[in-house]
């Protein structure tokens, strides 16, 4: 195989596991705080970005990303916490009342004037931290390429175009997000961020997970598992509650 493809399409699918990640957490937000705020936050990610990256170079290699990975990572945990909790109550009260229904009534959609920082935080970082990671993946197989001379122009288109393509899928199935229940959506950000926020911490203070980024999977399904344990005790709870009043 030619060196130049090779180097396009492993620096492709490299970089797709950590677009997906990135995009994921955009559209999450977007969907659940309101798209404004969220675009903002990510077009200044990727504007920190193209920075950082142009004024860095092949140096990006030396950039203490661990330490990124935690603040990053705590960050996430925080508002995935609240977001997990609301959400259990919230489908604990009200099911899937609104499926398939534009749903507009007791979100966290932010209406006042101005930026949301809390979308604007979350989907900044989201973007740095997989961007960067991206970066390092370009630039790791841009020159490690076994030939005579780099391969960073190979690995620059294909680090870009996972993240179009990327972003074009999320951004395709933006209508079909928006359709589901405030509650339930509210509650399946709030596992993802919990899922990424603990992956990214714990990596960032050395954990090495098992299967790597595939590790991802098995925390999304230990939480999807506990939220849904703690949905029912809530909802039991609540049926109790009522039973009682009537």
């Amino acid at each position: 195989m030619n060196v130049a493809l090779f180097v396009f399409a492993t620096t492709f699918l490299a970089s797709a596991v950590e677009a997906i990640e990135m995009v994921t957490i955009v559209i999450g937000v977007g969907a659940t705080r309101g798209w404004r705020s969220t675009i903002i936050g990510a077009a200044a990610g990727f504007g920190v970005l193209a920075v950082v990256v142009g004024a860095a170079g092949a140096a990006l290699t030396r950039f203490p990303i661990d330490s990124l990975r935690v603040v990053v990572g705590g960050l996430l945990l925080v508002f995935g916490l609240q977001w997990f909790r609301k959400g259990v109550v919230r489908v604990a009260a009200r099911g899937l009342a609104g499926l398939g229904q534009l749903d507009t009534e007791d979100a966290d959609v932010w209406t006042g004037p101005g930026i949301d920082w809390t979308a604007f935080v979350l989907a900044f970082k989201a973007v740095v931290l997989e961007g960067l990671e991206i970066a390092f993946i370009v630039v790791s197989f841009g020159a490690a390429a076994n030939t005579a001379r780099t391969e960073y122009g190979p690995a620059l288109i294909g680090g870009v175009g996972a993240i179009v393509v990327i972003g074009g899928i999320g951004l395709s199935a933006r209508q079909a997000v928006g359709r589901i229940p405030r509650s339930l959506l509210q509650l399946v950000v709030g596992v993802m961020l919990t899922t990424f926020g603990t992956f990214w911490s714990m990596e960032g203070l050395g954990v090495s997970w098992p299967a790597g980024d595939g590790a991802i999977l098995g925390l999304l399904a230990l939480y999807a598992a506990v939220a849904f344990g703690y949905t029912e005790i809530q909802r039991r709870r609540i049926a109790v509650l009522r039973a009682a009043i009537s």
